[in-house]
């Protein structure tokens, strides 16, 4: 889950330059903690969809929102998906 955390916050740094991952409280909001528009937002699903080869879909968008958010979204997603393979 360690791996997944650092990947979101690599692309977050990447999509988001101003963001302090030290400073990231995983439990809120990014757009709570950093200037984070829906273009930033959109830019940082297609980022992570490339990365980890995934398929997001935008219902779940709201599940991408916080650090806890992502990494739980994520690690379930790539465990169904190495469960299928």
């Amino acid at each position: 889950m360690r791996d997944i955390e650092n990947t979101v916050l690599r692309i977050l740094t990447e999509v988001a330059p101003e963001v302090e991952p030290e400073k990231i409280d995983p439990h809120k909001s990014f757009r709570d903690q950093f200037d984070f528009d829906s273009v930033d937002f959109l830019n940082f699903v297609i980022a992570l969809q490339k990365e980890l080869g995934l398929a997001i879909y935008e219902m779940d968008y709201p599940k991408l929102s916080s650090l806890n958010g992502c990494a739980n979204y994520l690690h379930e997603q790539l465990s169904k998906q190495r469960d299928s393979s």
